[in-house]
């Protein structure tokens, strides 16, 4: 029998076509601190569905949310123990279909993460696998035997700092390979029993009315068959962030594997039946590998990480947009954000300096092809949460307290009550500074003014002036720090600069919108774009007709 959700819910009356996710605005939800229903400190699915009208007043399209599977939570859910189940954490199957079924009804999608790269050392496929060595399991995993000197038997490490290999708890004398914890065994996709539980895993979660898929690790799931060791690059040094003896090494034996991008063509003709999606989380810095993934049959999509870890260096910035843009063919994920990054607004200089970034940014992403996705937390301007209590993230525990990434998923504050009205335990999962009432939804929602109203406005875009992404995008202006482009009648100006930007439109134009009070000035017709602002335009001769090319630069920055 088809499982569609509570009520059942009916994807005939969706609109056709996978492309649909083109032009949407996509939120994520880490789900642990987004709203807790139940008083336990932990957020869940009930939590997400009580704000469900707060989202949509926001002009949300799609819900992205972080695992919520069954999980010893040793990442914090990133270690899947039931790949088809609810931790008890984060409610139930019938909380589920609730979510879904409300989300329906209100015009929205539903992503959730999928972690096909690792599993949990306590998934029952690995418990069997060092049960029996003989067991079908074993070849689930990556076990190998030990170098000539009874050490692993390569040089590939964890993100998660050490070698990515463990000794088999059970004596084999065999090692098992894991890219992150030794508690997240990786998966072995060059056997294809491992394919087959994902048809069945990627089908169950379809048939409960799931719109798409983010995909952990997209970029990772295969590795060499000899297993050689990959390439050092430069000298590790003592006290080495784990990340930076990661990028010691040229990944190109456990990492970027040609043979990871057919897994997802197979995918593929799993969830086009559902006209689901499949969204990539590839950590490559190379557009040409970013594209490998995106430009046939395998991925919808992939996110641009280099843009959620960047600083504020506003050539960087533009220049990479431009460059996705451009290679990715519509088939760019957008975000400024997310849970494995400090936050946009402390990057890019903290306070009101980052949120006005932050937004100018955001603003520019909603002109390009493909789906922009905010951060819990985005549209109220915040900041990196400060932790008051221990750390959770294992990047930090198990390096001796270097920095993790538990300043990104700090608890949304809703309110100034107790723990912010996040909860009603008397602390949250992780524990942080209250946050003031002016960084609080309640303080912002409905306040003309606010970061979360401009926020709002700015998602109508796409809603509002869907030429925004979907006409022909063409570059008028483009200097190292600033950016006009035109979009049919709509002409969008993105001044990341220090200095003001000056601009001549020629005919009628409107401001549709401003990425701050006050972004936008002048006379006459004479337009003075203020420093690190993005604006747009609609412009029309006095008979309607658009007029893209008869605007011009006059001065540029002053």
């Amino acid at each position: 029998m088809r499982v569609t959700g509570a009520g059942g819910v009916d994807r005939s009356a969706l609109p056709a076509g996978r492309a649909w996710w083109r032009g949407a605005t996509g939120y994520e939800i880490y789900i642990r601190s987004f709203l807790d229903s139940d008083g336990d400190g932990v957020g869940d699915l009930a939590g997400i569905t009580a704000k469900l009208d707060v989202l949509d007043r926001l002009g949300v399209d799609v819900l992205w949310i972080t695992p919520f599977y069954p999980s010893p939570g040793k990442d914090q859910g990133y270690d899947v123990a039931d790949y088809i189940g609810i931790d008890p954490a984060f409610g139930t199957l019938d909380d589920f279909d609730q979510l879904v079924q409300a989300a329906t009804d209100r015009g929205m999608r539903i992503f959730v993460d999928i972690v096909p790269n690792h599993s949990s050392d306590q998934h029952p496929w690995f418990q069997q696998a060092i049960a029996d060595v003989d067991s079908p399991y074993r070849d689930y995993y990556l076990f190998r035997p030990a170098a000539a000197n009874g050490g692993p038997p390569n040089n590939w490490v964890s993100h998660f700092g050490g070698p990515a290999w463990t000794l088999d708890p059970a004596g084999s004398g065999e090692y098992y390979c894991h890219l992150f914890l030794s508690e997240q065994p990786d998966l072995n996709w060059a056997n294809p029993a491992v394919m087959e539980e994902f048809r069945e895993i990627l089908t169950f979660w379809c048939e409960r009315g799931v719109d798409g898929f983010r995909i952990d690790v997209a970029h990772g799931l295969t590795k060499d068959p000899e297993f050689r060791n990959n390439p050092q690059v430069r000298e590790i040094t003592l006290g080495m962030h784990p990340k930076d003896v990661f990028a010691s090494f040229d990944h190109v034996h456990d990492l970027h594997r040609p043979e990871t991008t057919k897994i997802f063509e197979t995918w593929r003709t799993v969830v086009e039946p559902y006209d689901a999606v499949l969204l990539g989380e590839m950590d490559v810095r190379n557009i040409e590998r970013f594209t490998e993934y995106v430009g046939g049959r395998g991925l919808d999509a992939g996110f641009v990480l280099k843009l959620a870890s960047s600083r504020w260096e506003p050539a960087t910035i533009l220049s990479d947009l431009l460059t996705y843009e451009r290679a990715a063919l519509g088939g760019a994920a957008w975000a400024v954000s997310n849970h494995d990054q400090p936050r946009a607004v402390s990057r890019y200089g903290d306070g009101q300096v980052g949120v006005r970034r932050a937004a100018a940014v955001t603003t520019l992403m909603l002109a390009l092809d493909g789906i922009t996705f905010l951060y819990q937390g985005d549209e109220l301007g915040l900041p990196d949460a400060v932790l008051t209590g221990v750390a959770m993230d294992p990047v930090s525990t198990r390096n001796g307290g270097v920095a993790g990434r538990d300043c990104a998923r700090g608890p949304v504050p809703w309110d100034s009550t107790a723990v912010n009205g996040f909860t009603t335990a008397p602390v949250a999962w992780l524990e942080t500074a209250p946050l003031p009432a002016s960084l609080t939804a309640a303080a912002q929602i409905g306040e003309a003014g606010s970061t979360w109203e401009r926020y709002r406005a700015m998602l109508d875009l796409r809603r509002r002036l869907p030429d925004l992404w979907s006409e022909p995008f063409e570059i008028f202006d483009r200097q190292a720090t600033s950016l006009v482009i035109f979009r049919g009648p709509l002409t969008v100006i993105a001044n990341l600069d220090d200095k003001a930007f000056e601009f001549v439109p020629e005919g009628e134009f409107h401001v549709e919108f401003e990425s701050y009070a006050g972004a936008v000035g002048g006379d006459g017709g004479h337009l003075r774009i203020e420093p690190e602002a993005t604006i747009v335009l609609s412009r029309r001769e006095p008979d309607g007709r658009a007029i893209a090319e008869s605007a011009e630069v006059t001065h540029g920055h002053r």
